[in-house]
């Protein structure tokens, strides 16, 4: 198979490519703050959150949450605008509510955030990031709702499917909770992402792929994998000095093996990541985005990736 037919410039079905097959131009994303906190904080499961998580709940790009959805929105709106070095672009937008977990409100108070959201007329999807235990009948309910007035994605936190990382990094819930949450998404139509941290403690490659064979037997519709990085002020910076951390050589090589094993059809949303420069600890590579991202397709192409040698069992 030419993928290069398929995915434009990139041996896997990157976000950018998916985005503009349905909207014919690029589409932004808005990082909101719904205002919310987490069962894995507050002392429902437990306090602190997962070991590796900062202290704006995964949201330290996301908007302030003084301000209401409307207001966000605008500024998000105004800032990516006075970023870009081009007009030439559109103005269709994804609503993303990023920090903490987005359905860990009372029902009333989510519809009302993510009516807001939808109904701006350049929105064009919602993206809700949460947990999969802080979704029940009534949630599941208003999300397939909103599913039917604009597309509904609901990002999911995964980062492993085995219980010993998952109790390492005090994720929270097991694994058939996550199972079950992305069966009840499926069963209503909703576009289920899965977050998979590359590089948590303990885990080897062996390990990871076989997160990612478990998630090409699930009906998920995309993936997020996220390098593991260390940031100021959380749990896992306290143990920096016991935990293996790749160089860019190493994670690239890894990150390759792992495309090459995720079921074609799943949209590829992220294959690094970097929290802000001010918070990040370790690695230091992984601040300068645009080259580790250079490196990544430069890698893939030396390694004739670009030629359809993708997607082999585990």
């Amino acid at each position: 198979m030419d993928t290069t037919k398929l995915w434009g410039d990139k041996p896997y079905q990157s976000l950018n490519y998916f985005l503009k097959q349905q909207y014919h131009e690029k589409v932004y994303k808005l990082s909101l703050n719904g205002g919310m906190t987490c069962p894995n904080r507050d002392g429902k499961i437990s306090r602190g959150g997962c070991i590796f998580c900062s202290e704006g709940g995964s949201g330290d790009f996301a908007e302030s949450g003084r301000l209401s959805i409307p207001e966000q929105i605008a500024s998000a709106k105004e800032r990516m605008h006075s970023n870009r070095v081009t007009k030439t672009v559109g103005h269709k937008y994804i609503a993303y509510f990023q920090a903490y977990t987005n359905t860990y409100a009372p029902i009333a108070v989510l519809r009302k955030l993510f009516f807001e959201a939808i109904e701006d007329p350049d929105v064009v999807i919602l993206s809700i990031a949460t947990r999969p235990d802080c979704l029940d009948e009534e949630i599941l309910d208003l999300l397939a709702e909103l599913n039917q007035i604009k597309p509904v994605w609901i990002e999911l936190g995964l980062q492993t499917i085995h219980e010993h990382t998952a109790t390492l990094i005090n994720r929270g819930y097991t694994l058939p909770v996550f199972t079950d949450a992305v069966m009840a998404l499926h069963k209503r139509g909703i576009t289920t992402i899965v977050h998979v941290i590359l590089g948590l403690p303990g885990e080897e490659e062996s390990d990871i792929l076989e997160t990612i064979s478990y998630l090409n037997t699930l009906p998920i519709q995309g993936i997020k994998l996220q390098l593991l990085h260390v940031l100021k002020h959380t749990k896992l910076a306290d143990y920096i000095d016991t935990i293996k951390l790749y160089s860019m050589e190493e994670y690239i090589s890894l990150l390759i093996d792992c495309i090459t094993h995720i079921r074609p059809d799943i949209v590829i949303h992220r294959i690094t990541g970097d929290g802000p420069k001010k918070l990040l600890l370790a690695p230091t590579w992984s601040a300068n985005k645009k080259v580790v991202l250079n490196s990544i397709h430069k890698a893939m192409k030396e390694q004739d990736a670009w030629q359809g040698k993708y997607y082999k069992e585990v």
